[in-house]
């Protein structure tokens, strides 16, 4: 009896992990620090803890706003086989296609990112630190997400494919076994001249290989030992069962990279939209902003197993 009860608490645990994990985003977006120039890193640099710590604010809200989780998805299987053939890339030409109870309930990602990103050009016009830092770490977050081709899909779990946890697997395990690996020298920001049609093109990158995601985690199902497929770790004193490191193995040497090239995009273009919403605010001074003592709002992290409000789209 506490054996099946210890297995029923550690499959919600590893269920319950939250979008590339919060090893995973923290280390996106304090690498992204690392890519910009000289004038915009002076002040970035500083900050590079709050940065870290707040990557996975996007995350926590998930579980106190109802209007959160559509922002970390977009499900464009849901718009048919050409879905970026159908859907509008602007958010009034969409709503009038689809109306805007559609969108919401399919996920607004490339959308959120776009919303953000003139946030953060607003922040940066007014050279208010508090919304800098805030909408920094929050478009970090989200661009992020879209990197990860299970949030451009209705099966986002593997819910549909007997897959069940193939989500974190993909992008909370693995990072969290294999990122110091990584070659995260990714090189220097770069302007991007059309923010929204960026988002657009990630998201669309990332659909494209939902299909080698799923298919090479069932193949190897279907050849490894079952008996080795999943083992116990320890995490916050909780004996976890999750996916073996043999197994976590064989699905990372399979990707073939995919998850470092991953991470690697997320870190580059974080690092841009930050550059490019401080070009397109005309380039303010902020040197002397490097790093004034604010006191900032800060989410706090969910109770327990307090539910998540909305979809569950890391489960």
């Amino acid at each position: 009896m506490k054996r099946i009860g210890l297995i029923l608490i550690s499959f919600v645990a590893i269920l319950l992990l939250p979008s590339w994990g919060f090893h995973a985003h923290k280390l996106i977006n304090r690498m992204a620090v690392f890519t910009l120039p000289a004038d915009l890193a002076v002040f970035y640099k500083p900050h590079a803890d709050y940065l870290t710590e707040h990557a996975i604010d996007a995350d926590k809200r998930c579980y106190v706003d109802t209007a959160e989780s559509p922002r970390h998805f977009i499900d464009a299987d849901r718009y048919g086989a050409q879905p970026f053939d159908t859907i509008p890339i602007h958010w009034s030409a969409a709503v009038e296609k689809f109306s805007e109870r559609r969108l919401l309930a399919s996920g607004i990602l490339p959308w959120q990112i776009y919303r953000s990103y003139r946030s953060l050009v607003s922040a940066f016009s007014e050279k208010d630190v508090r919304r800098i830092l805030r909408y920094a770490a929050d478009i970090g977050h989200y661009l992020a997400d879209a990197h990860v081709p299970l949030h451009t899909t209705s099966n986002y779990n593997g819910q549909l494919t007997n897959q069940v946890g193939i989500h974190a697997f993909w992008e909370s395990r693995l990072p969290e076994l294999f990122s110091e690996q990584y070659d995260f020298m990714v090189g220097r920001a770069r302007y991007v001249e059309s923010p929204l049609e960026t988002a657009w093109t990630i998201v669309r990158e990332s659909h494209a290989l939902v299909d080698s995601v799923l298919g090479l985690e069932a193949q190897l199902n279907d050849t490894f030992p079952s008996d080795r497929k999943y083992g116990y770790v320890e995490r916050n004193g909780v004996l976890i069962r999750t996916y073996s490191d043999a197994y976590s193995k064989a699905y990372h040497d399979a990707l073939r990279g995919m998850v470092e090239r991953r991470m690697r995009g997320a870190i580059h273009s974080i690092g841009s939209f930050w550059y490019s919403a401080w070009v397109d605010a005309g380039q303010p001074d902020i040197r002397r902003l490097t790093a004034d003592a604010v006191p900032i709002d800060t989410v706090p992290m969910p109770a327990g197993n307090q539910p998540i409000i909305g979809r569950e789209e890391w489960h």
